[in-house]
């Protein structure tokens, strides 16, 4: 055993058909956990799950597709890992949304409630649903995949960055209600990292090249460049460790 082993333990990762999620996924299972691809279409997450359990061994991955706007899919998720896996020891709220780019001026009710109810009340939501097993057993590790955008303003997605502040107080928060039974609640906040989300923000040329001229490693990230973080707070190597902010962003913000 080593401090990064995940053997034996069940997590749950929402948004990982792809990206940051994807890659966490593919790094717990090698570190010996089963995993739960979850997004909302079933033959990406399908995919996915094979892939790995291909990798691993039969049996280390399945997929349960869940809408995260939904509260019943929610529910669905972490009654379906239980019938398969049984406990549930890390949780991984990932999935997010961002449906509008531009001045705070210009969003829509719809959009603005869009981004906070699916990037902070949802996580609540799980969370809520995955922590009473945990306490139960006085072991667990939440992570809330967060954004350096959540410690400074921008012009283009601020709305967004205030979704993502309000992750990390909802990781503190949490920490201090689920601290005395051993219960961890995280934040990882990473830099612009070359996902299919971040699109719109990395693949112009322009953008890109202003980014990394700003930024001190002189790049943009690479998803499985936050998944050993994700890695240190699942495991035993992070039990000391809760109600802290990681951030993972190649410099831009010091």
């Amino acid at each position: 055993m080593t401090l990064f082993d995940l053997a034996g333990k069940t997590a749950i990762i929402t948004g990982s058909s792809r990206g940051i999620g994807k890659a966490i996924a593919e790094r717990f299972a090698e570190h010996g956990a089963r995993v739960v691809i979850s997004s909302r279409k079933a033959a990406a997450c399908e995919a996915v799950a094979a892939d790995i359990n291909a990798r691993h061994g039969a049996g280390r991955a399945i997929a349960i597709p869940a809408n995260i706007s939904s509260k019943d899919d929610l529910q669905r998720l972490v009654d379906e890992t239980g019938r398969a896996f049984g406990a549930i020891d890390i949780l991984v709220c990932n999935a997010a949304s961002n449906p509008y780019y531009g001045p705070l001026a210009g969003i829509s009710d719809d959009q603005f409630g869009k981004i906070l109810s699916n990037n902070i009340i949802a996580n609540n939501w799980l969370i809520s649903m995955v922590a009473p097993g945990m306490i139960e057993r006085r072991d667990g590790s939440v992570i809330i995949v967060s954004s350096i955008g959540g410690l400074r303003g921008s012009p283009i997605i601020g709305a967004y960055c205030i979704s993502k502040a309000a992750d990390m107080q909802l990781a503190r928060n949490l920490a201090v209600e689920y601290g005395p039974h051993n219960v961890r609640v995280n934040c990882i906040a990473p830099g612009l990292i070359k996902t299919d989300f971040a699109r719109a923000l990395w693949e112009d040329p322009k953008g890109l090249a202003e980014r990394t001229a700003t930024t001190p490693l002189r790049r943009i990230g690479e998803p499985d460049e936050i998944a050993g973080a994700a890695v240190f707070l699942a495991s035993r190597a992070g039990s000391f460790v809760t109600g802290q902010n990681i951030v993972i962003d190649g410099g831009v913000t010091i």
